[in-house]
């Protein structure tokens, strides 16, 4: 189970707030994404702009750590950095999603701080920056950009595509995907059996409804991506 963006119930996503309330109904691994400050601190926040959020035109990369730290989201929240949310939740995993180029240098340089290389995972729709990223943090676990995910899920389909498979997941540890991508189902039986068999680990995202849920499950996925952690572990409680 990741928790995308933490738990967003009474708590704005992504703050150490929705972490705190992901990690309270027994979550163990975090989604969160990560833009550049103006001064370099990698800061926790979905989008590259703080319109949706906090109702002011700025960007994220236009600020300081400590600005956005200030900004009023809600519940006693601001922008948090990266490196606050490992300090934060040290028995926590992080699935992190390098949104911009600015925050490629200071996620690495956080990572290597916190010593956190064993309990992150990093993915990026950009296969230029995830790739920056993980070429300065050898060992560290990967998912696959979304360049690779349409001939990755073409190869999974394919009767005899397991050679073709490994080849375009060699340097990752799972696949991450919506129920489809551009029209192709990503999870059934043949897709997910073939990605195991690949080695890889499968994750879905993003799945809030508890019917969804159990039929991942019953395909064998190995990780459901949801806005609703505390349904989602209400499944696998239920199941164990």
């Amino acid at each position: 189970m990741l928790a995308h963006r933490g738990l967003a119930l009474d708590a704005p996503e992504n703050t150490l707030l929705a972490f705190q309330k992901a990690v309270d109904v027994g979550v163990t691994h975090l989604e969160t994404d990560v833009h550049g400050s103006s001064d370099g601190v990698a800061m926790v926040s979905h989008d590259p702009d703080l319109t949706r959020l906090a109702g002011r035109p700025a960007r994220v990369g236009q600020l300081t750590a400590g600005e956005l730290r200030a900004i009023d989201l809600g519940h006693g929240q601001g922008f948090c950095s990266l490196a606050d949310a490992l300090d934060a939740f040290p028995e926590a995993r992080f699935n992190i999603d390098i949104k911009a180029a600015d925050a490629v240098a200071p996620t690495i340089a956080t990572i290597r701080d916190a010593r956190a290389i064993d309990r992150v995972l990093i993915g990026s729709f950009s296969p230029a920056r995830r790739l920056a990223v993980v070429r300065q943090l050898p060992g560290v676990a990967t998912s696959i950009s979304s360049r690779g995910a349409v001939a990755a899920v073409s190869a999974a389909r394919t009767a005899g595509g397991i050679p073709a498979l490994r080849r375009i997941l060699r340097d990752v540890h799972a696949v991450q995907f919506p129920l489809s991508i551009l029209g192709m189902a990503t999870m059934t039986p043949r897709t997910i059996a073939a990605f195991h068999a690949a080695g890889v680990e499968v994750h879905a995202w993003t799945i809030n409804d508890e019917p969804t849920m159990e039929r991942l499950l019953d395909l064998g996925v190995d990780g459901l991506v949801s806005d609703r952690a505390d349904l989602a572990m209400g499944v696998l409680a239920r199941r164990s």
